[in-house]
């Protein structure tokens, strides 16, 4: 019997019984969806994530002094540690370009929050940002000046009292004007608007567009070059390789540079350190792996239970048709047909709860974006990955009643009543 023939007397079996099939079938569909809709819910998470995690340009790396991905277990001592740290200045930033020859574009920033701008009655609500920068900002954090220019190394020089508008905050005060070489007020101080930004939308109620950009020499005079405890503000130093093969070259030189500059020994570790959207996405992969795992481990427990119902069931439907395989040995059927048969039965069987568990999967993963900004997304490696594992359940839960099929005496089977 060939394989495509077992194939048909599966369906036509499976099809013989249609309620049984299906009860049998609600735990491996239960089981299928689990592993899916939460693989696809969290893959649906982290391509939105990804994207708005990948503010810096690919070859772009950042320098700060507190730990991007938060404190350890042992927070409150890290933190005094960390605190006592001396900070990174716009004179670390300078070295950095002067001494460093793997990269070409190096920027400092500055961040402000809770600002109100205002033009002419109308005002912002005291949400949005202020980045005091360099004119290196735009290209290493990939969000680039639609309108007009952007900042110049002479108005961070001179301390022009000139803006760059985020893209929201242009809409809200010049929706029929063009703000470019308007006066607006930035926390009661007067700005030029130079530029606007392009908008870049944020699916998670990021900021994107809710921030300004002006000089960082500027900034430093309206918000203090000093901190509250009167050193000298700590600056955001972003850096860029130039190309992507000379980035880790490009990071090691830094650190070198700032290594020396800092004072630091040979078996002194960082005191500061490296953050890149690479290490971001590798942070929010790691939270979420334990989700995946969870998911995956009951996903597994539920299809190993679902089995042991497809094994019950095939055993009865051996029983049931005692007599017929009875009849089919003594016209000549082989073991092995016999053992196919009631194994592709199980496969079938499996791979139909199976499908069904995908589409399930995929429909309720995707829930989230038809109430948010997510993109759809199908995790179809996962969808093979769970029709293989079913494939596998139907052939091992399968194995026993195909062979005690198999294994039957004609005569003896003939006699069943």
């Amino acid at each position: 019997m060939s394989w495509s023939e077992s194939f048909k007397m599966a369906v036509g079996a499976i099809g013989a019984h249609k309620l049984r099939s299906f009860l049998t079938l609600v735990g491996i569909i239960a089981g299928v969806a689990a592993i899916i809709s939460v693989m696809t819910g969290v893959s649906v998470v982290q391509s939105q994530m990804e994207a708005e995690l990948s503010v810096l340009s690919t070859r772009t790396f950042q320098i700060q002094k507190f730990p991007p991905g938060g404190f350890g277990s042992n927070r409150d001592a890290d933190f005094r540690k960390i605190q006592g740290w001396p900070p990174l200045l716009v004179e670390h930033a300078d070295l950095i370009r002067e001494k460093v020859k793997t990269v070409d574009l190096v920027g400092a920033e500055l961040w402000h929050y809770n600002t109100r701008v205002s033009y002419r009655g109308e005002s912002t609500e005291p949400v949005n940002m202020v980045c005091g920068g360099t004119p290196e900002y735009p290209e290493n954090n990939t969000h680039y000046v639609e309108l007009g220019r952007n900042l110049t190394r002479e108005d961070v020089d001179v301390g022009r009292y000139v803006i760059v508008l985020g893209y929201a905050i242009a809409q809200q005060l010049f929706p029929f004007t063009d703000p470019v070489g308007k006066v607006v007020k930035v926390d009661g101080t007067k700005f030029t608007v130079q530029g606007v930004f392009a908008e870049r939308k944020s699916a998670m109620g990021g900021n994107f567009d809710n921030y300004i950009l002006m000089p960082i020499s500027v900034w430093k005079r309206m918000y203090g070059a000093r901190d509250g405890d009167g050193r000298p503000r700590g600056i955001f130093i972003t850096v860029r390789a130039t190309s992507l093969e000379r980035l880790e070259d490009a990071k090691e030189e830094t650190r070198a540079v700032l290594r020396a500059s800092r004072g630091l020994g040979p078996r002194d570790e960082d005191n500061f350190f490296f953050r890149s959207s690479d290490g971001d996405i590798r942070l929010f992969n790691e939270a979420t792996a334990n989700l995946k795992t969870a998911a995956f481990v009951l996903g597994i427990i539920a299809l190993i239970v679902a089995g042991i119902g497809i094994m019950n069931i095939m055993l009865v439907s051996v029983t049931e048709r005692t007599r017929e395989i009875g009849i089919r040995k003594a016209l000549g059927a082989k073991r092995r047909t016999i053992l196919l048969q009631f194994l592709m039965e199980a496969i079938v069987l499996c791979n139909i709860g199976g499908f069904l568990g995908v589409a399930v999967g995929f429909g309720l993963g995707n829930i989230v974006t038809m109430f948010t900004d997510f993109a759809v997304h199908i995790p179809m490696e996962w969808a093979v990955r769970g029709l293989l594992f079913c494939t596998f359940v139907g052939l091992v839960f399968g194995m026993w009643p195909a062979v005690r099929a198999s294994r039957l005496v004609p005569i003896e089977a003939l006699r069943y009543e």
